[in-house]
C-alpha cells in the first residue's frame, strides 16, 4: 500500500539526515586520525653539555615549562656537566619543574667519556629514569643545594657514598643508581611508551624507532655564548684581546688587530663575569700585560718581563674560584704569551717603526754604550735607544763601555770600542786620504 505524500517526505527526510549524520561522522573520525598522524607523541631529547651557566639553564627550563603533553611521550636531558655557575634559587626552579614536569623526565649520561658532577649529578637523582653510557661518570654531588625534606635524597640510600665520589659504568648499574643505555636509542628504548621495531637485515636483525624523536639543543647565538662563558676560552680570549690591545699601542692608527682586541677583551669580560672569577687574580694578569708593555718599548726583556711572567703564572693558576684550568690550557696561555711579548713584540717594533724605507744610516758614526757584555753579540743603548748589536771584528765590549756604531745589518747594529779598537775602519764617508 503507498504512503501518503506528507508520510513519504517525512521518510525521506529522516533518511537524509541519517545518511548526513553518517558520513558527518565518518569524516570526523577521517580527521581525528589524520590529526593523530600529523602530530603523533614524542620523546624530546635535549642535550645539556657544559657548565650550568644562564643559558644552559634557561634553555632547560624553558623545555620542561613548555611541554605539551599531548604532543610529547617524555624528555630526555644528554648530560654532560661537572659545575654550576649559576645561583642556587635558579637550580630549585630547575628542580621543581624536573619533579612537576607532567611527563617523565628521563637523564642519559652518555656518550663515553661524558660527566655528571655536582649540582647536575643531584638534578639527575630528581629525574624519572637515569642511563648510563660505558666510560661515563655520575656522582660527587657535594653538598645538597636541595632543601632537606623537599626532596627525596639523592640516588636514595647511596647519597652519602656518592657525595664525594663518582661511579663507573657497572658501579652504577651494581648500585641501581642508572641502567645501562650504551647509546641514546638503547636509553630510548627504556622510556616507558616508546615503541621500535626489529627489521632484519643481511648482518642480523636491527632495531628501528617507531616512535618519533625531536633532537633540541643551543641556537646559534646561545651557543656562542655560552662557549664564551667556559673557563678555557673565556682565559684564552682574555689573554688575546690583552696581547692585541698591547700590540695596537705600538701601530700608526687604529687596525684591524685593535678591533679584534677589544672584542676579545669584551667577550672575556661576559665570560669572566659568568664564571668565579677572582678579581685580585684578574688584576695580576692585566698587570703582566703592564710590565710586557715596559719592556716593548725598552726594547729587550728586562725586570718588567720577569714581573709580568710571575704576574701572569700567578693570576692564571687562580683565576677561578673552584673550577681549574687544564694544563693545556695553562701552558698555551703562557707559554704562547710569553713568547709573544718577551720575543716577538720587540722584534715587531723594531721592524715597523725601523724600517729601511725609514732610513738607519743616521745610526752610523753614533756613539752610546753597551747595556750587556757583548760577545759577540748583546744590547746596546744609541740614542736612549735599545738595540741589539754585535761586536766588530768580536772585539768583547763589557756593560757600560763607550762604542761607535760602524754598520747596519739588518735589525742588528755593528759596532766597535771607543777606545781600543781595531785600525782599519770601514771607510765612511768624508775624509777618504790614508797616511803615506
Amino acid at each position: 500500500m503507498a504512503l501518503p505524500f506528507p508520510l513519504r517526505r517525512l521518510t525521506a527526510a529522516a533518511l537524509l539526515a541519517a545518511l548526513l549524520c553518517g558520513l558527518g561522522a565518518t569524516a570526523a573520525s577521517a580527521h581525528g586520525d589524520e590529526q593523530h598522524e600529523v602530530y603523533p607523541a614524542a620523546v624530546d631529547v635535549v642535550e645539556a653539555s657544559g657548565f650550568l651557566d644562564p643559558v644552559l639553564v634557561g634553555m632547560m627550563a624553558d623545555t620542561l615549562r613548555s611541554v605539551d603533553p599531548d604532543r610529547t611521550m617524555a624528555i630526555v636531558f644528554q648530560v654532560n656537566s661537572t659545575a654550576s655557575v649559576v645561583p642556587v634559587d635558579e637550580l630549585l626552579v630547575l628542580a621543581d619543574l624536573i619533579v612537576g614536569a607532567p611527563v617523565p623526565v628521563s637523564f642519559w649520561v652518555g656518550p663515553s667519556k661524558a660527566r655528571a658532577t655536582g649540582p647536575i649529578a643531584q638534578l639527575v637523582a630528581l629525574g624519572d629514569d637515569v642511563g648510563i653510557a660505558p666510560g661515563a661518570r655520575l656522582g660527587a654531588t657535594g653538598e645538597s643545594f636541595l632543601p632537606a625534606g623537599s626532596y627525596d635524597p639523592a640516588f636514595g640510600p647511596t647519597t652519602g657514598d656518592l657525595r664525594d665520589r663518582t661511579v663507573g659504568y657497572q658501579e652504577a648499574i651494581d648500585l641501581g643508581v642508572a641502567r645501562p643505555a650504551p647509546v641514546l636509542l638503547e636509553h630510548l628504548v627504556g622510556v616507558p611508551g616508546f615503541e621500535v621495531h626489529t627489521v632484519a637485515e643481511k648482518d642480523g636483525p636491527s632495531v628501528q624507532p617507531v616512535t618519533p624523536t625531536r633532537f633540541h639543543q643551543l641556537n646559534v647565538v646561545d651557543q656562542f655564548f655560552h662557549t664564551v662563558a667556559s673557563p678555557a676560552v673565556a682565559y684564552l680570549l682574555l689573554l688575546v684581546g690583552l696581547g692585541l690591545l698591547v700590540f695596537e699601542l705600538y701601530t700608526a692608527g687604529v687596525g684591524i688587530a685593535g678591533v679584534i682586541g677589544a672584542v676579545s677583551f669584551l667577550l672575556a669580560t661576559y665570560g669572566l663575569g659568568v664564571l668565579p672569577a677572582r678579581g685580585w687574580a684578574v688584576g695580576l694578569v692585566v698587570l703582566a700585560f703592564l710590565g710586557y708593555a715596559i719592556d716593548v718599548q725598552a726594547g729587550v726583556p728586562r725586570t718588567w718581563s720577569v714581573i709580568g711572567t710571575v704576574s701572569l703564572v700567578v693570576g692564571s693558576v687562580f683565576l677561578f674560584d673552584g673550577v681549574s684550568l687544564s694544563w693545556i690550557t695553562f701552558g698555551v696561555g703562557v707559554v704562547g704569551t710569553g713568547m709573544g711579548m718577551v720575543g716577538g713584540m720587540p722584534a715587531m717594533v723594531r721592524t715597523r717603526f725601523s724600517t729601511p724605507t725609514i732610513g738607519r744610516e743616521w745610526m752610523v758614526g753614533e756613539t752610546g754604550h753597551a747595556v750587556e757584555r757583548l760577545s759577540p753579540n748583546g744590547t746596546v743603548s744609541v740614542r736612549d735607544a735599545v738595540w741589539r748589536a754585535t761586536t766588530n771584528r768580536a772585539t768583547p765590549l763589557e756593560p757600560g763601555d763607550e762604542l761607535r756604531v760602524v754598520a747596519i745589518d739588518g735589525l742588528w747594529l755593528e759596532v766597535e770600542p771607543l777606545e781600543g779598537a781595531a785600525r782599519d775602519y770601514r771607510q765612511r764617508g768624508g775624509d777618504t786620504s790614508q797616511d803615506t
